[in-house]
């Protein structure tokens, strides 16, 4: 029963920027859609819905702490004031000893606008430096470069609702079913009403996202600016052109189709595509004015990320599909606060609210609206060369906030070797143990999502509270806070004596609206299109109150939601937008005989970045529980790799290990690794530490999606799983994987050490007393042994093991854990490794909101009569909720296969 009211805040996950209503039980954090909020009306995804099982103590960095790197002893606990005192201190002597471009910060777009604009004004206008860097430059860089290029402001000028009133909507380099499944949804919901809108996938994968679309582009990675390049000039060829709009409204025509000229052989031949599917794409986009081109990491996780998106932008400037309901470019951004992040200027390349770091103009306007002494005069490092400084001494101190860059940076072993080099190094996090705390000299405990206060910006430019609704953990601070305090020590308490988020987000709207009315506009040296004046001077209460918004909000406007360029009045001087010339380039790395194929990265379903978060939810863990690698089935047998064994993945920079899938999603030539894994939850990983660390000449991006690698068999003597309600050390096991359960631990484990007592070393891992309630079944020949052990009837732990990787179902045996008391039926099943009822087996997850395996889903389709996504829901709830299960529920309908 519910112990309070619940509390209106924002997901924390993707750049949807989903309502959330949380409330606080006797049984824990119960989370449902917030019903009033416009990004999703009610709708969560998995991730979003299990938000609950992630609201925990477990593992929370609580108090601050100090280590002695020169000692073994774990860090000691130590107060705020002393904790404050070290950084405050030591980056001031290094800033005495060095300048000012010797620290720098590496923040996220995890943080709160609030949070990042602390930052970004103690860095620019009180160390005086750019130093400053976000993750965000990991993901949405490109977006920000392009739209800069093209509409002199980074702007998105399209909204949730106009891809409801689309008639085409071109998915580009995004799995959006998996990574915006609530949007994913919206757009389904939307076919479903008009059954005329058709949706295009431009993607090399055959992704959860390809199975419910009109028309797939398979594209070869890394060519998409030759097939826009292609769309653009098949448009002018075919007069498709808005001659009106493109001479009164743009600039730079002539140029990018001189840059874009290319016959569709060719095109077809750079992408791998035959010359029918461009064909038809691109007469389809050709005859469809309401156009969408929606795009995310496919497109800008690139070396040449910004032309991509320029290329995407130029087809739409070009028709004049901009500025209208129903149509033009779409960035869904990737992290929750991303947009926030770019507003408040929390990329190394930009100033504050939308004011360019070059200009001396907007330098001089923020300075003085800082009060600052002194304000950056260049851009400063960007996140790859930044921790490439670190490691040449050139920066000797550097604090990381809300990321993990161990894990999530390229070349990610290059990351460990500059933190271990740096004098300096901060680390202000919710977790005590990521791959990057051990490289802290300070760590310091920020708020986590039930605690945050403050607001985040989504991918259509809707500013959202978040609130606070449980309290606040151990000595947990916001960042903001511990970023001011350093201030005040510095000398600087007057301009940062902020008491509440609110104070913060009232200074920031006043900055956008600063230079920024119709003076500013006659002259354009300070007119931005972000304008929050409408929102200055909210107290608290109105703060606590705030409704999502979209910007700008502009103070005395009846109507602040005006469409973004339907005036057709650009951010460039001259009110112009731009086309943009994207002559194409090949990948900075070519595969070759040592690397002969292409590594792809990105997200699984239920998993976000490192899983600090989504590591701790069980449900979250009930899809894909293990790092893998797909690969082609022609590759895999040239490389004599069989499914479900293992393989070592190997790039000049790095090499992992993982699980073979053969899924049939990626092209002959390519290979797909996730990147959620790192050290805490698998013996080796981190896909970052493989990927190549070339990146966007404009935007500084990395390579993601390109990088040469060889993949070959890990051969291991034994394979097996353990299920244990207590942590297990896994020193000395050759390969694992850990994942949460419903009570449990999940482990994954092979080895290459020959093993002569399993029954004595199964005992000691899981220490199993003498005279203790022990099942064990050996078959030495075979290499087959099976344990349990079991406490009152109650199942403590089991292990299975064999030299072969077909093991037994995991469903089950999880289920045993939720019992209260097993009987003999299950005792006997532990022996075997089976249910001796074998509909008590439901399969692995297929839905993870309700927890529908894959056996218990085809039973329904074959025995039980079940021959719709629809009837699937009627009968089992699957699909009927975040919606993110049904390209699979799809496929089971086509071939249904209960397999274990």
């Amino acid at each position: 029963m519910s112990t309070g009211a619940g509390v209106n805040t924002t997901c924390p996950y993707c750049g949807t920027g989903c309502g959330v209503t949380a409330r606080v039980t006797t049984a824990g954090v119960e989370v449902a859609g917030d019903t009033t909020h416009p990004a999703n009306l009610g709708r969560l995804c998995v991730k979003g819905s299990a938000l609950g099982e992630t609201v925990v103590d477990e593992g929370r960095l609580l108090y601050p702490a100090l280590r002695d790197r020169n000692s073994p002893n774990p860090p000691q606990r130590v107060s705020w004031e002393t904790a404050l005192d070290t950084v405050a201190d030591g980056f001031a002597r290094i800033m005495r000893e060095h300048g000012p471009e010797s620290v720098a910060w590496y923040v996220s777009g995890q943080l709160l606008t609030e949070d990042y604009y602390v930052a970004n004004k103690l860095v620019k206008g009180f160390v005086g430096s750019a130093n400053i860097d976000t993750n965000s430059r990991l993901c949405m860089s490109s977006a920000v470069a392009g739209h800069k290029r093209a509409f002199g402001e980074d702007i998105v000028p399209v909204s949730y609702e106009d891809l409801e009133d689309a008639e085409l909507i071109v998915l580009v380099g995004s799995n959006t079913a998996w990574c915006h499944p609530v949007l994913y949804q919206r757009i389904l919901k939307a076919k479903a009403r008009r059954p005329s809108l058709q949706i295009v996938v431009i993607d090399p994968r055959r992704t959860a996202t390809v199975e419910l679309a009109d028309l797939h582009v398979p594209l070869r990675a890394g060519s998409d600016v030759w097939l826009f390049n292609g769309l653009l000039t098949f448009l002018e060829r075919s007069g498709a052109t808005d001659a009106g709009f493109v001479s009164e409204h743009t600039r730079g025509v002539a140029d990018a189709l001189a840059a874009a000229d290319i016959e569709l052989e060719t095109v077809a031949q750079q992408c791998g595509v035959d010359s029918d599917t461009l064909t038809a794409f691109y007469r389809l986009f050709a005859r469809t004015e309401k156009v969408i081109t929606c795009f995310s990491m496919g497109v800008n996780q690139s070396s040449a990320g910004t032309d991509k998106v320029n290329s995407i932008i130029n087809c739409h400037l070009l028709t004049g599909r901009i500025g209208k309901p129903g149509m033009g470019p779409f960035s869904l951004t990737g992290q929750p606060n991303a947009m926030g992040g770019r507003e408040v200027g929390g990329l190394a390349n930009m100033l504050a609210a939308h004011m360019d770091l070059e200009n001396p103009d907007h330098r001089a306007l923020v300075q003085t609206f800082w009060n600052s002494p002194r304000i950056a005069e260049k851009p400063g490092l960007k996140a790859v060369e930044l921790f490439e400084a670190i490691e040449q001494g050139r920066i000797k101190a550097v604090w990381i906030m809300a990321t993990n860059p161990v894990v999530s940076l390229p070349d990610a072993d290059q990351i460990k070797r500059a933190l271990q080099r740096c004098e300096m190094v901060v680390v202000s996090d919710v977790i005590a143990n990521t791959d990057t705390t051990p490289f802290a000299d300070v760590l310091l405990p920020a708020h986590a999502w039930g605690e945050k206060d403050g607001t985040v910006t989504n991918s259509e430019r809707c500013i959202s509270r978040q609130r606070p609704f449980v309290p606040v953990a151990g000595e947990a601070r916001p960042d903001w806070w511990a970023l001011s305090e350093v201030a005040r020590r510095w000398g600087y308490g007057e301009q940062f004596a902020y008491t509440s988020a609110h104070e913060i987000f009232d200074e920031h709207a006043r900055l956008t609206a600063c230079g920024n009315g119709d003076d500013a506009a006659s002259d354009h040296s300070c007119a931005r299109y972000l304008n929050l004046s409408g929102l200055t001077g909210l107290d608290r209460q109105a703060f606590d109150a705030m409704k999502p918004r979209r910007w700008p909000v502009v103070q005395g406007d009846a109507d602040t939601n005006l469409r973004v360029f339907s005036d057709g009045r650009y951010y460039h001087s001259d009110r112009r937008a731009r086309l943009v010339p994207t002559p194409p380039r090949l990948p900075a790395h070519a595969t070759a005989n040592e690397f002969p194929l292409v590594l792809n990265t990105g997200r699984v379903r239920d998993h976000w970045h490192t899983m600090t978060r989504t590591g701790l939810a069980p449900r979250l863990a009930s899809h894909t529980h293990e790092p893998y690698v797909d690969i082609h089935p022609l590759d895999a047998a040239e490389a004599l790799l069989k499914v479900d064994e293992l393989a070592r993945v190997t790039t000049r920079w790095g090499s992992l290990v993982a699980r073979v899938r053969c899924s049939g999603e990626v092209q002959q030539g390519t290979i797909f690794v996730p990147i959620h894994w790192n050290e805490q939850f698998a013996s080796n990983a981190r896909v970052g530490a493989l990927v190549n660390p070339v990146v966007d000449p404009v935007s500084g991006e990395p390579e993601f999606k390109h990088t040469p690698v060889r993949v070959e068999p890990f051969r291991v003597d034994w394979h097996g799983f353990v299920l244990s309600r207590g942590r297990l050390p896994m020193e000395g096991v050759t390969w694992w994987t850990r994942a949460a359960g419903a009570q449990f631990a999940r482990y994954e484990v092979a080895g290459r050490q020959k093993v002569d007592n399993w029954p004595a070393l199964a005992r000691s891992a899981l220490g199993v007393p003498d005279g203790a309630d022990w099942i064990e079944y050996i078959d030495t020949a075979s290499g087959v042994y099976r344990a349990a052990y079991v406490i009152e009837d109650r199942v403590e732990a089991c292990l299975f093991v064999s030299s072969r990787p077909d093991l037994p179902s995991r469903a089950w045996l999880s289920s045993l854990f939720q019992k209260p008391k097993i009987d003999n039926l299950d005792r006997l099943g532990l022996l075997v490794g089976e249910p001796l009822d074998s509909s008590a087996d439901t399969g692995p997850t297929i839905c993870s909101c309700f927890g529908v395996g894959r056996n218990t889903i085809t039973n329904a389709i074959e025995q039980g009569g079940c021959n719709s996504v629809e009837a699937l829901g009627a009968k089992l709830r699957c699909g009927t909720n975040c919606g993110s299960c049904i390209p699979e529920l799809q496929k089971l309908l086509v071939a249904p296969t209960a397999t274990a």
